[in-house]
């Protein structure tokens, strides 16, 4: 999972963090009315280790009920075992409230990780870290789950998307981020479809012609991952029999209609030469 894009669903929906924190990690938070993200900037100086990925206020009444920071992190970092208590420290000083941590970590070793207690040399103050790994994602195939919380979709399908559950992840997501923006949309119609692997997007293939309730916008997505599959697989059987591909020839295959791959794909085996397989003169 790319961190930018694990922490852009966390600033597109301010309350996902309390939601997971409540919902998967069972961890209590104070009765809040709305959520909105703030500075990631934790101390009056500002400088780099000490801005967090996400910063987010609980209000209640229009006032901070608890200030909650989330951090992606995808590697081992042992300098996080100092800032973190750092983070959450100066968060509460700057809005006078209580202060909660969220660690979404993807990679089971990193996860365990995160999740050690850090002894900050103050008796009785500890931070324990709530730490958000893979397999705490909740899996999202009901389609009005998917629409309601649209980021929690997308998360789902990218820590389960090459899993069992892939393609009913996608066919639940798919249709529900149709409603928003257009950029957004396509932008998680993406992520989404790029989770999948073959199986996957077979399996979602068949349900896109199965069921009517698949919208136009799923199936346009189906389709658009049946053309990217065809593409990577006629770029690997070129190189495999002709070698390294000279760019003009990438950006024929990258730029063609689907019917002309499958044209290509025909001519790859019995083809002398790159040239022939493109329809290029000799």
């Amino acid at each position: 999972m790319d961190h930018e894009i694990l922490v852009d669903l966390f600033k597109n929906r301010p309350s996902l963090a309390a939601e997971l924190l409540v919902e998967v990690l069972g961890v209590p938070l104070p009765p809040h009315s709305g959520a909105c993200t703030t500075s990631i900037d934790l101390t009056q100086i500002q400088p780099a280790e000490y801005r967090a990925d996400v910063v987010v206020l609980l209000l209640g009444d229009d006032l901070p009920v608890s200030v909650l920071i989330v951090e992606v992190q995808l590697a081992i970092d042992p300098r996080k075992r100092f800032t973190w208590p750092e983070y959450t420290m100066g968060a509460r000083a700057i809005h006078r409230c209580p202060a909660g941590l969220l660690v979404v970590a993807p990679d089971p070793d990193v996860a365990a990780w995160c999740a050690q207690p850090i002894e900050t040399g103050i008796p009785g103050l500890v931070l324990r870290p709530p730490v958000l790994g893979h397999e705490e994602v909740p899996i999202v195939t009901d389609t009005a789950e998917a629409a309601r919380r649209p980021e929690l979709g997308v998360l789902s399908a990218l820590a389960h998307g090459a899993g069992e559950q892939g393609a009913n992840i996608a066919a639940a997501v798919l249709p529900a981020v149709r409603e928003l923006d257009e950029d957004r949309a396509r932008f998680y119609g993406d992520l989404v479809l790029n989770s999948l692997d073959d199986t996957a997007r077979r399996a979602l293939e068949a349900m896109v012609k199965g069921y009517e309730y698949q919208s136009d916008f799923a199936k346009k997505y189906v389709a658009q991952g049946r053309h990217e599959g065809e593409r990577a697989i006629l770029l690997r059987q070129l190189r495999a029999r002709f070698g390294e591909l000279p760019e003009a020839a990438v950006a024929r295959v990258e730029g063609a209609e689907i019917a002309v791959l499958e044209q290509w794909a025909e001519r790859v085996l019995s083809a002398k030469t790159l040239a022939e397989v493109l329809d290029e003169p000799s």
